[in-house]
């Protein structure tokens, strides 16, 4: 089956945070969004059809998860990636930054050090401020366009934190990580005792020859990890709000099922439920054309910016649909760049400052869209740095 990537849809007026927030957040609805990460695609065939199965049936009431819910959960993760997931490990939450923030509160108290590799997903940071935590930082290492971890610096400071929050792959850099990198950071957690919450909601989306490895996967190491997936961003069903926590250590799992129970964050999405089945039973041949075209996405943009924009240093994404593009060469500082990009490139990115202060004169570009909106904004970017 062919899939159309290369179409372009209009979702203003979807209530879509990436188009319809344009206004609201830059102050000009007519710029190419570029920043939210969710893609500009129809979804998966299947997702379409199980949405609309469940349509036929006019009640939307609270919901059970059948068993074919877990058997899809579980097919996907040994079909994909090896990784054995037993039924009774899984938490179901509605996200994954809800299932961070639920894991700060259950493994830390107040004024607790939790441990984060930056430039990282701002709720991270969000995470340990919003409950009155300690952040501990452990920067990145960039080298010739790749980061690697400084773990000289991570064993420093995980003997001081009571969590470690761990993106696999990593957002916004694009890391994949090795086995060994992280056998070495399971290890050196394992030492300490410190639990480790992984997030990896962009473990479907691996470009070739790098592969993911669940962190729990690894022998010896898997009941000091919570995981955490969800189809969200390989799918583009980020809006029906179905993920879950994987738990295989049985007291780390009571702790945290306790206050998802508490808080009711369990009952799930009706179509959420249909559209995580259809995804993790049906969506092999979807994901596998999506990553195909997203690689052609990521090199096009890549070879663009090599031969016409000598201005930015981009790093090659191993994994994810986000580019982290250094526009530190333009000497702007981040009011400045942002301005610029919206102003005379009419471009929406991310500001990498989000990220951390790692981020400073970094921008992070979402190429999940048809490669046409790429090559706009590429052609924009490019105009307006010639006209500085």
């Amino acid at each position: 089956m062919s899939f159309d990537f290369d179409r372009v849809y209009d979702r203003i007026g979807s209530n879509c945070f990436k188009f319809d927030g344009l206004e609201l957040f830059f102050g000009n609805k007519d710029l190419i969004p570029l920043w939210v990460a969710d893609m500009d695609f129809a979804v998966a065939p299947v997702i379409q059809q199980a949405l609309q199965e469940r349509m036929q049936h006019p009640i939307y009431g609270y919901n059970l998860r059948p068993q074919r819910f877990y058997r899809a959960l579980t097919g996907w993760f040994e079909r994909r990636f090896g990784y054995r997931i037993k039924k009774e490990w899984v938490v179901c939450t509605p996200g994954i930054v809800p299932a961070i923030n639920l894991a700060v509160l259950c493994y830390t108290n107040p004024g607790d050090g939790i441990l984060i590799q930056t430039p990282v997903y701002q709720p991270f940071f969000e995470a340990v401020f919003a409950h009155d935590r300690k952040l501990l930082t452990n920067s990145l290492i960039e080298q010739g366009g790749k980061y690697t971890i400084d773990f000289a610096d991570f064993e420093l400071k995980i003997q001081h934190a009571r969590l470690f929050i761990l993106c696999s792959p990593h957002n916004p850099v694009g890391r994949v990580w090795t086995r060994e990198e992280l056998t070495q950071m399971a290890e050196l957690c394992f030492k300490y005792k410190v639990p480790i919450l992984s997030d990896e909601i962009h473990c479907d989306i691996v470009y070739p020859p790098h592969q993911h490895i669940p962190i729990a996967s690894l022998d010896g190491y898997q009941d000091n990890v919570i995981s955490c997936f969800s189809p969200s961003k390989s799918f583009n069903i980020a809006g029906l709000s179905t993920a879950v926590t994987v738990i295989s250590d049985s007291d780390l799992r009571k702790k945290f099922h306790t206050i998802n129970q508490d808080l009711h964050l369990y009952l799930g999405n009706s179509f959420g439920i249909a559209a995580f089945i259809a995804a993790y039973e049906q969506g092999d041949e979807w994901l596998d054309a999506l990553i195909l075209y997203l690689r052609a996405n990521r090199d096009f943009l890549i070879d663009y910016v090599n031969k016409h924009l000598p201005q930015i240093k981009i790093s090659i994404p191993e994994g994810t649909y986000l580019a982290w593009m250094d526009f530190t060469a333009l000497g702007m500082n981040t009011e400045e760049l942002a301005g610029f990009l919206t102003d005379k490139a009419g471009v929406a990115l991310d500001p990498g400052v989000k990220y951390g202060y790692d981020g400073l004169g970094f921008m992070r570009f979402n190429f999940g869209c048809p490669q046409s909106v790429i090559q706009q904004a590429l052609q924009r970017i490019e105009t307006a740095i010639k006209n500085l």
